[in-house]
């Protein structure tokens, strides 16, 4: 206990002495006091440092920002314009394919009429009309087969309904009207007579 009691005494004296040199040299207590406000004024000055730098980022941040909207925006006008583009010329190929087709028109209404015979003129209309067709099935375009087969909503029209023994219950018995389909889609269904 004893030694205790003395141990700390001396740690106390010991203090007491480093208390006592701060407070009786000057120059320490000034180096001490420039070295706090050097640092200070250096962690003042890696504040500011690291607050222009978060800045120069945010504002780097904020053009690209405004340059990739403006990009979008550039490229939301140009994909409009080329859908409209699309949709404006979309049936350039077929004109284009049937400009054959009104050549041949206008020449058989140029063709001198005192010459032309029925037989001929009938020869020309279906040249045409061969011709027109060609262009039609190469777009893809084709004529939906209805007499005889089953009646489908889908691609038919019923009109009329009958009474034919010759054919099943539910068969078109005639086609009143000629049904097309554009590859996959139903352009306008046969018009037909039904069988009940």
């Amino acid at each position: 206990m004893a030694t205790q009691s003395s141990d700390w005494k001396s740690r106390q004296e010991v203090v007491t002495l480093s208390e006592e040199k701060v407070t009786q040299d000057p120059t320490l207590e000034e180096e001490q006091v420039a070295k706090d406000a050097d640092q200070a004024e250096a962690t003042e000055m890696n504040w500011e440092q690291e607050a222009a730098h978060w800045k120069a980022q945010a504002e780097d941040h904020q053009n690209r920002m405004l340059r990739a909207m403006a990009d979008m925006d550039n490229l939301r006008r140009r994909v409009r314009k080329e859908q409209e583009d699309l949709a404006k010329y979309a049936s350039l190929k077929i004109v284009e394919e049937l400009l054959p087709v009104l050549d041949n028109f206008e020449r058989a209404l140029a063709a001198d009429k005192e010459s032309m015979t029925v037989e001929s003129l009938l020869e020309g209309v279906n040249m045409v009309y061969r011709q027109m067709v060609q262009v039609f099935d190469k777009e893809g375009l084709a004529a939906i087969e209805a007499q005889g087969k089953p009646f489908d909503p889908h691609i038919h029209q019923a009109v009329i309904q009958t009474q034919n023994p010759e054919f099943e219950s539910g068969v078109v018995v005639a086609e009143l009207q000629k049904g097309y389909m554009f590859k996959d889609r139903v352009v306008r269904p046969a018009m037909v007579q039904v069988n009940e």
